[in-house]
C-alpha cells in the first residue's frame, strides 16, 4: 500500500471507552494525515461537521446519541462518507440496521487493530481513486491536499502553483482563459507577461507537456 494515499486522509473515531479510542488512534495515527476522537455520538456529529473526516469509525452503544443514530445523521450530511462500526454485541437486529444505513464494515469487539488498519488501507485506496487525477509524464495531482507527485515523489509547489493546478484539473480537458487564471491567482491586476513567466517557471519544475497553451486564449490540462 502506498503511504502517499493514506497520508492525505482524515479519520474520526467515535468511542465512549477512552482507553479503546486511544488504542485505536495510536494504532493508525502514523498512517494517516490526521486522526481525532469523540466520546459520544453527539460530539461525533459536531466534529464531523468541523473536522470533515474522510472515514468515520464508531461504536454502537454510546450515551447521548448512539452510533446508529449518529450514522443516520452523518449519512444525511454526506452519504458518501465511509463508516465502520465497532461493537461488543453481535446483535442481529443492530447489525441489519447498520447495513441498511449503508455502513461499510462491522467489527466485533475485541478486534485486532492491525486487521482494522488493513481494511482502512484498502478503503483509502478506493477513496483516493476519486481524488487522485493522473496527468501526463507520470504526474499525479491530489485534489484533496493540492499536492503534485511524480512517481510518488512530492513536487515542491508554491501555494499559487497549487491553486493553478487545482483550477486546471477541476476543468480538465477544457480551456481556462487567461483572465480567469489571473483573477483566481492574483489579488492585484497582472499582465500577460507575468502569467507567461509564471507558467514558464512551473514547466521547469514539472514538465513542458503537463499542460497545453492555446495561443492568446488560455491553458488546459489534457
Amino acid at each position: 500500500m502506498d503511504n502517499m494515499f493514506l497520508k492525505n486522509l482524515k479519520v474520526l473515531i467515535v468511542e465512549d471507552e477512552k482507553k479503546l479510542a486511544l488504542l485505536l488512534k495510536d494504532a493508525i495515527l502514523d498512517s494517516f494525515y490526521s486522526v481525532v476522537t469523540a466520546k459520544d455520538g453527539k460530539e461525533g456529529i459536531k466534529k464531523f461537521k468541523t473536522f470533515k473526516p474522510d472515514i468515520v469509525i464508531t461504536d454502537i452503544m454510546m450515551p447521548l446519541c448512539d452510533g446508529l443514530e449518529m450514522t443516520t445523521i452523518i449519512k444525511e450530511l454526506d452519504e458518501n462518507t465511509p463508516i465502520i462500526i465497532l461493537s461488543a454485541h453481535s446483535d442481529r437486529e443492530k447489525l441489519l440496521k447498520a447495513i441498511d444505513l449503508g455502513i461499510n464494515k462491522y467489527f466485533i469487539k475485541p478486534f485486532d487493530p492491525d486487521e482494522v488498519l488493513k481494511y482502512l488501507e484498502n478503503l483509502a485506496l478506493k477513496i483516493n481513486k476519486q481524488k487522485i487525477v493522473k496527468l501526463k509524464d507520470n504526474f499525479i495531482f491530489d485534489n484533496n491536499s493540492l499536492n503534485l507527485y511524480k512517481n510518488s515523489v512530492l513536487i515542491n509547489l508554491t501555494k499559487r502553483e497549487k491553486e493553478f493546478f487545482y483550477l486546471l484539473v477541476k476543468n480538465k480537458s477544457n480551456l481556462v482563459n487567461s483572465e480567469t487564471i489571473k483573477k483566481a491567482l492574483w489579488k492585484e491586476e497582472v499582465n500577460d507577461e507575468r502569467l507567461r513567466t509564471f507558467i514558464k517557471r512551473l514547466r521547469v519544475k514539472t514538465s513542458k507537456d503537463i499542460l497545453e497553451n492555446v495561443q492568446g486564449q488560455g491553458y488546459l490540462i489534457p
